[in-house]
């Protein structure tokens, strides 16, 4: 068995680890190796060349041994996070009895895990541990679990004296002493507990169930669920491409998604999600497993749809769109009951896939004005976003979020502050508190400036001008070489979008603000053009809208030379259909320069430059329409939910005719 394990964990092979018999007292560093003959060494004297021990109590061969059990810190990969050692005395008390002959009833079983669900603190589990006389090994795994739910921040424990308490100690003395008698269950689930509290994976304990598992794992035995708990508790040990994670999988292959039940289904989403699967690897089990999962989406409670999405968004599983739309529906079930955190996957989930229900946002209407003034921050602005990004207007909604922000947005994050504004300036929309909203704005860059990021910082003060609301105290320090220097070291650098966002926030600065006088932006950092590929300040013409425009116009006009079709003006904005009138108001030629008194700017305005719950333009549509005014042209706005009324040619042309010449009598060509 010993050599099975060399095998297959590699790192402990090259230190000579061996497999220890259950019987009898164990030094706390256990001897993992020696040097000379009859000279022993300690895990830490092998970290160092001359063979002197590294640890803070002394070299464990100086020492006798005295029946103590420790679970030392020593160096660890990069993917494991030191913790405090843990003693293990033989004789601690209390003294746990983890019997298989009779194991405590279901019912007791059952009453043990909500009493230990309702512990708020270590002390109050190991309260409850010292209360109970017998308990089986998956009710210690638990209580270990529960543990390190309370401690766990990050990679580390709030508070790594927890684990020197006399309970916890005698607690994995017992797991280690009885380890061969434990269910496979209980074997897996406890090292899973034990890599959660960041024990040493050298220690006797930590060894011991990773050999116990290693054989249980041989004998191909384990269930689904138990192969996924050993999967993610070797995958925190020894990273993805652990040799016994290779095994768990091979065996997890065999099994058919069809027949595992929901608990299972989960526990393999979750294990891939750690970052087994790469590189397009388990293709055809991931689709197997998302037909399955379709099947029992009704059945889903709050934490496995939050999960399931989780899963999915990591995996990039684009073409799992059926499961997700069935994830949105079983959702809309579970809004009220989603925990903030949980709340904040699905939004994150939806936007990552572009998906948003009718009935979902319904939902979120009635949830989100009773609970605005108490969600975590990153809840309200992950709502903010969803709203945003999926082009929703929801006044209810955000008039409640306007509200809230008035009086919150001292606990915001700059980042949270900047996203929560972007979704008003990409909508377009404008609360009835916005003064009191913009002057809270202006009073958190007043005293938190420095605090923002380059990028979020442009994006806030380009959203305030979506919603003509003009930064002019702050454009002076953007404009600055030193803070464009700055724009261009983060991230990407200064890619198109940043320089269109500082082209249009000048411009704007020149049509909208013209009393202000300080520094300009360099010529360098201006583009020609907003209309840009993928993401732009301007939004592509719908081409089939176009196309009955400009049929329509052709026979109101009398010939398609009399009209120019996306035209980019001098001013990086792109028209649409520019027509030219001269002083007398007879129509010019498309390609005349000269004598040209009037121009018309035809806004053919799709679906895609509105609000999908509204009819409102959307915020850089509208703000390219007032530049336009403000540049001379005459905007005419041919919507589509207008057009599409018409029902021939006829009464397309006389449409045209009355929104572009609305005095002009029209003659038959």
């Amino acid at each position: 068995m010993a050599l099975k394990l060399i095998k297959r964990f590699p790192v402990l092979g090259h230190f000579g680890i061996q497999r220890y018999p259950h019987v009898g007292p164990v030094c706390p560093s256990r001897l993992l190796s020696t040097g000379r003959v009859g000279q022993p060494l300690c895990v830490a004297c092998l970290y160092t060349s001359a063979g002197s021990c590294i640890q803070t109590q002394g070299c464990k061969k100086l020492q006798p041994d005295r029946g103590r059990r420790t679970l030392t810190t020593i160096i660890r990969e990069p993917s494991f996070v030191a913790s405090s050692s843990v003693g293990l005395h033989r004789n601690s008390w209390p003294r746990f009895c983890l019997t298989q002959l009779h194991r405590p009833t279901a019912v007791e079983e059952e009453s043990f895990q909500q009493r230990l669900g309702t512990c708020s603190s270590s002390r109050q589990v190991f309260s409850l541990l010292r209360s109970v006389e017998i308990m089986s090994d998956t009710m210690a795994a638990a209580a270990l679990h529960r543990v390190a739910d309370l401690e766990q921040a990050g990679n580390s424990l709030k508070d790594p004296t927890v684990l020197e308490n006399d309970t916890i100690r005698a607690l994995c003395f017992q797991l280690e002493e009885d380890s061969r008698r434990l269910t496979d269950a209980g074997v897996v689930s406890a090292l899973q507990a034990c890599t959660r509290l960041f024990l040493d994976p050298w220690s006797t304990l930590m060894v011991r169930l990773v050999s116990e598992s290693q054989e249980r794992l041989d004998r191909g035995e384990m269930s689904v669920g138990q192969l996924c708990t050993l999967g993610q508790a070797m995958q925190a040990m020894e990273g993805p491409g652990c040799v016994m994670l290779e095994q768990v999988m091979e065996q997890i292959q065999k099994e058919k998604p069809a027949q595992w039940s929901l608990a299972d289904l989960i526990a393999v989403y979750r294990l891939l999600q750690g970052g087994v699967a790469e590189d397009g690897q388990y293709r055809h089990m991931l689709n197997a497993m998302h037909t399955r999962a379709v099947t029992v989406t009704s059945c889903m409670d709050p934490t496995a749809v939050s999960g399931l999405l989780s899963a999915l968004v990591t995996l990039n599983q684009m073409q799992a769109m059926p499961l997700v739309i069935s994830l949105c529906k079983q959702a809309v079930r579970h809004v009220p009951h989603f925990t903030d955190e949980e709340l904040t996957v699905v939004l994150g989930a939806l936007m990552h896939f572009g998906h948003s229900d009718h009935y979902f946002v319904e939902a979120m209407e009635r949830h989100v004005p009773t609970v605005v003034f108490t969600s975590h921050p990153e809840t309200v602005t992950k709502v903010c976003q969803f709203f945003g990004r999926r082009n929703i207007l929801s006044p209810t909604v955000f008039d409640a979020i306007a509200e809230s922000f008035v009086y919150r947005a001292d606990d915001y994050s700059t980042s949270q502050v900047a996203r929560q504004i972007m979704a008003l300036g990409k909508l377009g929309y404008l609360p009835p508190n916005a003064g009191d909203i913009f002057r809270k704005v202006e009073k958190i860059l007043h005293s938190r400036f420095s605090h923002f990021q380059p990028r979020t910082l442009l994006n806030l003060l380009h959203s305030c001008t979506l919603v003509e609301r003009f930064p002019v105290n702050f454009v002076a320090k953007v404009f600055s070489s030193y803070f464009l220097q700055q724009l261009q070291d983060q991230g990407t650098g200064m890619d198109r979008i940043v320089l269109a966002q500082l082209t249009q926030l000048y411009l704007t600065l020149k049509l909208e603000c013209p009393f202000y006088e300080g520094p300009k932006l360099h010529p360098k950092y201006r583009i020609k053009s907003f209309l840009m590929p993928g993401r732009s300040l301007e939004t592509p013409i719908d081409i089939h809208l176009y196309n009955t425009v400009k049929m329509g116009l052709v026979d109101l006009l009398g010939a398609r030379a009399y009209f120019g079709s996306k035209v980019l003006t001098p001013y990086c904005y792109t028209l649409d259909v520019e027509i030219k009138l001269n002083e007398e108001g007879y129509v010019l030629p498309a390609s005349q320069n000269e004598d040209v008194h009037k121009r018309i700017a035809l806004c053919i305005d799709g679906q895609k430059r509105f609000t999908t719950s509204k009819r409102q333009l959307l915020g850089k549509e509208a703000i390219k329409q007032r530049h336009l005014r403000l540049l001379g042209y005459e905007v005419v706005q041919v919507p589509y939910y207008e057009f599409e009324t018409l029902r021939d040619k006829t009464s397309v042309v006389e449409y045209l005719h009355q929104k572009i010449f609305p005095h002009t009598y029209r003659l038959s060509w």
